[in-house]
């Protein structure tokens, strides 16, 4: 994606009121995967680049009525989308920029990312921020309801072995950036990767 946020939020904008409508059947996906996530009550929580809030309903049910939900998205767009389903009854919705998140250093137990590394302009840096604002043993989540092979024919490309997101990749970037890489989930019919932040 390009560092023009401007980009970002043109495309992501333009599809917000249908999203939710264009993939009825994530909802189990991302129950499960925040269920491998292993969070528990009172865990605060970070949904990086939130979306229309997916997950929101899934966390909420993970760190309970004592723990934190903080859904942070680029788009308005998305988080009025979000607004309209309800989610924001789950935590609170905020409109940030996942590469300057305004939280202090280590304020979170965990963040979940769906779909979200494709779109980091750097990364590095940018999964170094996510890295910032969670404690020393905290976990990440990167998640997408596909696998790498059913999103690159989505998209009408092959991947290469060069894609970010092959664990060749991904775990050299994961450690370079604050994280140690716990396991590696590339099927067809999800995408999940789970980290603990260093200590």
């Amino acid at each position: 994606m390009s560092e023009d946020h401007t980009h970002v939020q043109e495309f992501f904008g333009a599809r917000a009121a249908g999203w939710d409508r264009k993939f009825p059947g994530d909802g189990p996906a991302f129950a499960t995967a925040v269920a491998e996530f292993g969070l528990r009550p009172g865990d605060r929580v970070l949904d990086a680049g939130c979306g229309t809030g997916r997950a929101m309903t899934a966390l909420r049910a993970a760190v309970g009525s004592a723990g934190i939900v903080l859904g942070v998205d680029l788009t308005p767009q998305m988080l009025a989308a979000a607004r309209r389903a309800g989610r924001d009854a789950e935590g609170a919705l905020l409109l940030a920029d996942v590469a300057r998140l305004p939280l202090r250093d280590e304020a979170l137990d965990g963040v979940f990312a769906a779909g979200l590394i494709a779109h980091l302009p750097d990364p590095g840096a940018n999964l170094s921020e996510l890295a910032r604002v969670v404690r020393p043993g905290g976990r990440l989540a990167l998640f997408h309801p596909i696998g790498r092979v059913a999103l690159a024919a989505r998209h009408g490309r092959e991947l290469t072995p060069e894609d970010m997101r092959a664990e060749h990749n991904l775990g050299p970037l994961l450690t370079g950036s604050g994280w140690d890489m716990t396991s590696y989930a590339d099927e067809d019919n999800r995408f999940l990767v789970l980290a603990v932040r260093h200590a």
